[in-house]
């Protein structure tokens, strides 16, 4: 038994349910997201790994876990790229500055996960 905020006891099957909660809760939600890689290109690179799930929850977790990370890869780059254009001098310096995504600054963003880029020689 523990105490709560204000020292009464919580019986122990009241704590491992607001313990699991929030898991649940997730779950819950999980079912009803929509993440921007679709499920079955999830799945289809799940099973060609060799993984197989029965549970539609479990391959919504990896789209969402991907999403995450391309999302991550894509800020650092725009950070890249930021900071490579505040040392260069532009004309527009607005709020309407337009931003492309190039392998100059995708390939600092993508090494510090430790995945290398290499631009084939044939490209200038």
């Amino acid at each position: 038994m523990s105490s709560d905020n204000l020292g009464r006891a919580t019986p122990p099957n009241e704590e491992a349910k607001s313990a699991g909660q929030p898991l649940s809760d997730f779950l819950v939600q999980l079912e009803d997201y929509t993440p921007t890689v679709p499920d079955a290109i999830s799945e289809y690179y799940l099973h060609t790994a060799g993984f197989n799930s029965t549970d539609p929850r479990i391959v919504r977790l990896v789209s969402l876990a991907a999403q995450k990370f391309i999302s991550e890869i894509a800020n650092d780059a725009l950070q890249h790229c930021k900071t490579r254009g505040a040392s260069q001098t532009t004309k527009s310096k607005g709020k309407d500055r337009r931003y492309t995504l190039t392998m100059e600054d995708l390939t600092p963003a993508v090494a510090e996960y430790g995945i290398i880029v290499k631009k084939p020689h044939y490209f200038v």
